[in-house]
């Protein structure tokens, strides 16, 4: 394992591996000041974070702790779903993060007063759930298949890191409950305990980061004897095999992820963070394989994974269907967890790829512009126009229509909400030579190297929306260091620009070593000219299609932009290229409704007049903010 740079103090940030090529910079260090990201970080806090308050206490989630603590808790009158407990620390989670970008004190006594009511329902034993134990319910892990209660503790400890991180001196009591908690799943499930696991990922992650927030290894040999145990059979087999939740071959014999992608990717997260702490080479190379192989094979253009709706699973290698993309919210950023841990773990800029590549066609493909409906999955070839969904009744899950106010299943609002609330902490890194910058947004960097050197930069930049990313440094000390920017792997032909001049900035990472003085500037100018991507041809579904990019963004079809007509009635006419005119991505479409016929197959038909028009391509991430529509990525040729 590459390790060369070891974290000294925890930053405030959600994951803070001890040691490892990079160290992450947080909250405190980095803070994004405008542009794509802000916007959608102002969003998310002025609006989502009530927005999702609101219809947790409707629902009766949050009231679920008020009855457990009162002990008049039942099946009969509980609200939500088996995991539900765990969407209230999401948001939990979402509010400290954000309390700790914004100091926002309004929000920082709505959350005293949610963990107020989290706590009064803790048991003297630490253990915490509102699903199982009491009266009327069924006994503690009578169903550790379905029954989500280790996961449901991974995002009650994720939501106290969080809290440490940012406010460590609050006197809420949040951390108490989670480390009381947290001796309980060790004294229940340790070595000498129930020798199983839970069949939904999560507390693997979480373990180990609340060992590394507060010291204490025996969370973090949790989490490890819990990646241990995964894929021994310690769970029951079910119709959907026991791959589903990855009990069917052990972790580190493994070579993709497969079966459910949210439960995939968090189990490959808490996986890295155990190979980092325990200095497992080999469960590292395990999932780096992983990883690569689910990269290569098992992953959409947008980022997103898992293609079957049934177990919300990665299907086979490059069983990639537009039409039928599941692509979870939640998959998404469980794939960015799992990516950003690795590139800590090594370095290398391929899993800051992934994950901008995610972030911007996933993770911002959710939320509507108002920040108040969100999508569960993400298909990439809607064939109908959806329809408005109700505003006062939770939607289900996994229809890709509108946008939903809420769910059934709502583990994806919270989700989005805790990472973009979070997202300052994925944009740089240090090691001991100097600081890495992996995405790119309007910036206020203030940091402190290793050896005690000082480094301030401010990053001025339009991205996505223009190429040029513009880093000043606005202090330092008279000593030489090393300025390393990332250049993504579609930038051919990028271009730094430095105080000595210009040079070529091939793709992968491009770096500047030299004695900065306050005022100097490097610039990378990033080529942003759409660019046609065609698919391997071993994926069948899209095999004939064309798919346009501009810098990180995928773009769509929309029917919105094509007077009515029918996105599945157009082909992409290449031979008029692709341009950029007013800010748009214009391309050149004919249009040709076949004829309906009786029998759906034949000769191929005679060529027909063809209307031809040009019509706009919008960002993915921006389709059905106008109104019902149908909509594609992938683009048959004419």
């Amino acid at each position: 394992m590459t390790s060369t740079t070891t974290t000294a103090g925890s930053p405030i940030a959600p994951v803070a591996p001890s040691h490892g090529a990079l160290r992450p910079l947080g909250l405190d260090d980095v803070q994004i000041t405008g542009g794509f990201w802000a916007q959608r970080q102002a969003v998310n806090g002025s609006a989502s974070l009530a927005h999702i308050e609101h219809w947790m206490e409707r629902e009766g989630w949050i009231p679920n702790f008020d009855s457990a603590a009162a002990g008049t808790l039942s099946d009969l009158d509980r609200g939500g779903r088996e995991f539900s407990d765990s969407e209230v620390y999401k948001l939990l989670e979402a509010m400290a993060w954000e309390i700790g970008r914004t100091g926002d004190a309004a929000l920082d006594g709505r959350f005293r007063a949610l963990v107020g009511r989290i706590a009064a329902a803790q048991e003297a034993d630490g253990y915490l759930n509102t699903n199982f134990g009491r009266p009327g319910q069924r006994p503690r892990y009578s169903d550790l298949e379905w029954g989500h209660e280790l996961y449901c503790f991974g995002h009650l400890f994720q939501a106290a890191v969080a809290r440490a991180r940012t406010r460590p001196d609050a006197d809420d009591g949040l951390l108490a409950v989670a480390r009381r908690a947290a001796d309980h799943v060790v004294a229940a499930f340790g070595p000498d305990g129930i020798a199983s696991v839970c069949g939904h990922a999560e507390i693997e992650p979480a373990l180990a980061e609340l060992g590394r927030a507060t010291g204490e290894r025996r969370y973090v040999d949790q989490a490890a004897l819990f990646v241990e145990r995964r894929g021994t059979g310690t769970l029951a087999d079910i119709e959907l095999g026991r791959a589903y939740y990855q009990d069917d071959v052990p972790v580190r014999d493994a070579t993709v992820l497969r079966g459910h992608a949210v439960r995939a990717n968090y189990l490959a997260a808490g996986a890295v963070d155990v190979a980092v702490e325990t200095d497992d080479e080999d469960l590292l190379d395990a999932l780096t394989t992983q990883w690569e192989n689910t990269v290569a094979r098992r992953t959409y253009v947008t980022g997103g994974q898992g293609s079957q709706h049934e177990g919300e699973a990665f299907g086979h290698d490059f069983v990639l269907p537009a039409d039928r993309a599941y692509s979870e919210t939640c998959a998404g950023i469980g794939s960015v967890m799992f990516s950003w841990r690795l590139l800590l773990a090594q370095g290398l800029p391929r899993y800051a790829d992934l994950v901008e590549r995610t972030l911007f066609n996933v993770v911002a493909t959710s939320p509507s512009h108002e920040g108040t409906a969100f999508y569960y999955t993400n298909t990439l070839h809607q064939r109908v126009p959806g329809t408005v969904p109700p505003t006062e009744v939770a939607s289900p899950r996994a229809s890709s229509s509108l946008r939903a106010p809420w769910f059934a299943v709502s583990c994806c609002p919270p989700n989005v909400a805790r990472t973009l609330a979070s997202l300052a902490a994925y944009v740089a890194t240090t090691d001991d030579d100097g600081l890495q910058l992996h995405q790119y947004a309007p910036a206020r960097i203030r940091t402190t190297l290793a050896d005690g050197r000082r480094v301030e930069l401010d990053v001025e930049t339009a991205y996505p929306t223009d190429g040029v990313v513009r880093v000043t440094v606005a202090a330092t000390e008279d000593r030489p260091w090393t300025l390393t920017l990332r250049v993504p792997s579609w930038a051919d032909g990028a271009e730094l620009r430095t105080p000595d001049g210009v040079q070529p900035a091939p793709t992968g990472t491009v770096s500047v070593h030299r004695r900065f003085a306050a005022g100097d500037v490097v610039e990378l100018h990033l080529p942003m000219e759409p660019r046609v991507s065609s698919p391997d041809p071993r994926i069948d579904a899209v095999r004939g299609c064309v798919v346009v990019e501009r810098g990180p963004e995928v773009l769509a079809l929309e029917s919105v932009d094509l007077d009515g007509a029918d996105v599945s009635a157009v082909r992409l006419d290449l031979t008029a290229g692709v341009r950029e005119a007013d800010g748009r991505v214009l391309v050149t479409v004919v249009t040709a409704a076949p004829a309906d016929d009786a029998w759906p197959y034949g000769s191929p038909p005679a060529p027909a007049d063809q209307a031809r028009a040009e019509a706009p391509l919008i960002a993915y991430h921006d389709w059905a903010n106008r109104g019902p529509s149908t909509m594609r990525v992938w683009l048959p040729l004419a």
